[in-house]
């Protein structure tokens, strides 16, 4: 990724350099692993959905794959739950759960297990992490939104795969219906973080069940995340503590994971429908990135990869997390499959 983003491919360094032998560093000092502060399956399933999505992976990518599919599949325990945060010495530091990470990490094991460049081994180690991780359900709604986007993708691959249809049915009851103000049908009164995913696990839904309902329903809500989160021609979107109707714009700390979302339903959309309107939205997450912004200020290093942690009104946040850096990836991903990167 260069200055003016007319590169040909996303570049992996800092990512590379934020992995060991065991996962992802969660946080950096500016572009220095904060190793003592562990790892997560929330940002190694990340990891993997985006690795998982290379068509043609050299060697050190794949090398990745393995790496995360094996953090993600030791998370799990026999009953489907999935330990979150792990410590520098590789001990597990919470109890299994059904929170987000356990969403994420259904969504990098579906995600792997439908890659046409992964090997056979590791589809096969990962639908079976996915079946063990599907026999539960989370009651929190985005948890079972990022399951969503991994069950999509396996349904999509094998439509014959029952637990996939069940959870993508589960998770489309749980985000529930529009609100009836035409102006504000979320349907949460209040936008809070990876909205998009929920337009994203309506759109993959749809089309995997599939159901056209359905997927009208996620291209209308992402219709309205777009308007709702687009100022003066480019992205503003919805910061840390969340967005109503009625709040005033620009807000701040933006955080690029909010842009990857949207980049990566919009792509969907645009796959769904050839509708150009998508595409042009997936160019101006990448641009915000860039620096079409509401600071004017680029949010990777061009050099690296690296993704830097936050947009604030008066820059950015210059440490180069997991989370952001994979953001960062995860749009330039988008945009070169789309032909945006030149």
């Amino acid at each position: 990724m260069t200055a003016s983003g007319t590169t040909a491919a996303p570049v992996y360094d800092h990512l590379i350099r934020l992995t060991d032998d065991r996962g992802v560093f969660e946080h950096a000092r500016y572009d220095e692993p904060r190793q003592n502060h562990g790892y997560c399956v929330d940002d190694v399933a990340r990891a993997l959905v985006v690795v998982a999505r290379e068509p043609n992976p050299g060697p050190d990518l794949a090398g990745l794959v393995r790496r995360y599919l094996g953090f993600t599949l030791s998370a799990l325990d026999t009953a489907g739950r999935s330990h979150n945060r792990m410590g520098r010495d590789g001990s597990w530091l919470d109890a299994p759960g059904l929170g987000d990470w356990w969403g994420r990490a259904i969504w990098g094991l579906g995600s792997l297990s439908a890659s046409s460049s992964a090997d056979p081994a590791s589809r096969a180690a990962a639908l079976s992490g996915f079946r063990m991780a599907a026999q539960q359900r989370s009651p929190h709604v985005r948890a079972l939104a990022f399951a969503a986007l991994g069950a999509g993708e396996i349904l999509l691959d094998r439509p014959a795969e029952w637990a996939a249809r069940r959870l993508l049915n589960d998770a489309v009851a749980a985000i529930g219906v529009d609100r009836p103000d035409p102006a504000w049908p979320w349907p949460e009164a209040r936008l809070s973080y990876s909205n998009a995913s929920i337009a994203e696990a309506l759109l993959i839904a749809g089309q995997a069940l599939p159901d056209p309902a359905i997927a009208s329903r996620g291209l209308r809500l992402l219709d309205f995340l777009l308007r709702t989160e687009t100022r003066d021609g480019h992205l503003s979107v919805t910061p840390v503590g969340g967005r109503g109707r009625f709040d005033e714009t620009p807000a701040f700390d933006q955080q690029p994971i909010e842009v990857a979302t949207l980049a990566d339903a919009c792509a969907r959309a645009f796959a769904m429908t050839a509708d150009n309107r998508w595409r042009s939205e997936v160019r101006m997450a990448w641009a915000w990135f860039l620096g079409d912004n509401d600071t004017s200020i680029p949010m990777f290093d061009p050099q690296t990869g690296g993704g830097f942690d936050g947009l604030h009104r008066e820059g950015r946040n210059l440490n180069q997390g997991a989370e952001s850096t994979l953001a960062a990836l995860s749009t330039a991903q988008q945009a070169r499959r789309l032909g945006l990167l030149g």
